[in-house]
């Protein structure tokens, strides 16, 4: 049967104090250790959302730092529990450093236990809030396109115009500059169809050299050429009932565009080598980075090609034109690659996420993504820092003479900083802008800020 008490550990070397603690918080699950080594354990075996510390551990008693390292790695293992430091006189510094370093709250010795049951009923309210909000904002900023994410207003048209194009046959044109995540778009184009449930096959036209681009995608027969020691199915035959994805369509050799349009034309190819049509039933989705209109006019791609193509085209906008998801992909990548490379890096500093904000990202979400990787492996510090993704903060900030907007775009790009250094949390945004909730709600709502709670 499981105990529905929330489970408290204390961390005290006194027997005596162990024993009063475990009789007079009954409403609690009282788990206790004496030393560091036994609170890292029982913690790690626990995983309890409140933890009550002594600093004064052994084999230091009288000093500190003991407990203080203990504080250290429960915070780093779980940045979101609630220590609660309980100390003398003599250690009030000390736990005052604490909750410097992370501590919830502190309580001096003796222990007044009614007083330190609200606290710990408190902390135990604000981590289930906080809990539940970190399960809130990952929902809202998980796509219903798997690998997608993004609240701005822009990303958004695009998932709509992805969701009404996907049940449909028409070939699509996808166009954006490089690192917009263009492949992403075609694979939820095909998860979202019917042909889902058949294969995905991409090709990058630029990456394979004219003379083998043919052979990759129609196929050949045995003896077509030296070293064809068999038969070969192409990208075509492959992606049968399915979905070809040809990325870079704009680097596609003239004379590779004349047989694509052939097959668009017939839906049939011929492997290299062979002289029977073989029939094949393949959705096309194209994507390029290149102006289309501009390599027609000079006679490189073929304009007959281009209209069957773009039966429907769609923009994937740029990274900087998509308000605000900068901030909302370096929290995504910050939790990604904490979790991959087992790191415990606990948010951003303000400098840090202002300058996420003002960068052009000229690489866009790929750019973002490899510095996001490089940061957390690198870093030292807890927070990362602008210093740490490579960015400098802007000198010069384009502003308004008007002093009503200029008062507003400070106040939405504070309140927008607070909410991502809170991970969404609304109380505690409302906290580090010094304002009431209320008010934060208010200011949400008149600024038109997404928050992905609802």
């Amino acid at each position: 049967m499981t105990d529905a008490k929330a489970s408290v550990l204390v961390v005290e070397d006194d027997e005596g104090l162990r024993r009063q603690y475990r009789w007079s918080l009954p409403k609690y699950r009282v788990v206790v250790a004496s030393t560091r080594q036994d609170a890292l354990e029982a913690f790690a075996q626990e995983r309890p959302p409140v933890v009550i510390l002594d600093l004064g551990l052994p084999p230091d008693p009288d000093g500190a730092s003991e407990g203080l390292a203990t504080l250290q790695e429960i915070i780093t293992a779980a940045p979101g529990t609630k220590v609660v430091i309980v100390s003398g006189n003599e250690l009030r510094e000390n736990a005052i450093k604490a909750v410097a370093a992370g501590a919830y709250d502190f309580c001096q010795k003796p222990v007044d236990i009614e007083l330190l049951a609200l606290i710990i009923d408190r902390a135990i309210r604000l981590h289930e809030l906080e809990d539940e909000n970190r399960q809130l904002a990952e929902r809202a900023s998980r796509s219903p396109m798997d690998g997608i994410i993004g609240n701005s207003p822009q990303i958004q048209k695009v998932f709509r115009s992805i969701e009404r194009i996907a049940q449909t046959d028409v070939s699509v044109l996808l166009l954006g500059e490089s690192g917009t995540g263009k492949e992403l778009f075609a694979q939820a184009v095909h998860r979202l169809s019917a042909r889902s449930t058949k294969p995905f096959v991409a090709i990058n036209c630029a990456a394979i050299p004219e003379t083998l681009l043919e052979s990759e995608l129609f196929g050949y027969e045995k003896g077509a050429f030296t070293g064809a020691v068999k038969q070969t199915i192409g990208k075509f035959e492959s992606a049968n009932r399915g979905t070809l994805f040809l990325d870079e369509i704009g680097d596609l050799p003239l004379s590779m565009q004349v047989k694509l349009l052939r097959f668009l034309q017939n839906q049939v190819i011929e492997r290299i080598g062979g002289r029977q049509e073989i029939r094949v039933d393949v959705r096309i989705i194209c994507a390029t980075n290149q102006d289309l209109d501009a390599l027609m006019k000079e006679g490189r791609f073929r304009e007959d090609l281009y209209y069957r193509l773009n039966e429907v085209s769609i923009r994937v906008p740029a990274l900087r034109e998509r308000e605000d998801d900068s901030i909302v992909l370096a929290n995504y990548f910050l939790r990604k690659f904490n979790s991959q490379f087992r790191r415990h890096l606990k948010g951003f500093t303000a400098e840090a996420l202002a300058a996420v904000k003002e960068s052009p990202w000229r690489g866009n979400v790929r750019e973002l993504e490899n510095r996001m990787k490089r940061a957390v492996v690198m870093s030292e510090g807890h927070l990362l820092t602008a210093a740490d993704l490579e960015l400098g903060t802007s000198s010069e900030v384009q502003a308004s003479v008007n002093l009503r907007d200029a008062r507003r775009r400070a106040e939405r790009e504070c309140v927008q900083i607070a909410l991502a250094q809170a991970g969404g949390n609304m109380s505690q945004a409302a906290k580090i802008l010094g304002i009431s909730r209320p008010t934060l709600y208010d200011l949400v709502e008149d600024l038109g800020i997404a928050t992905g709670s609802g």
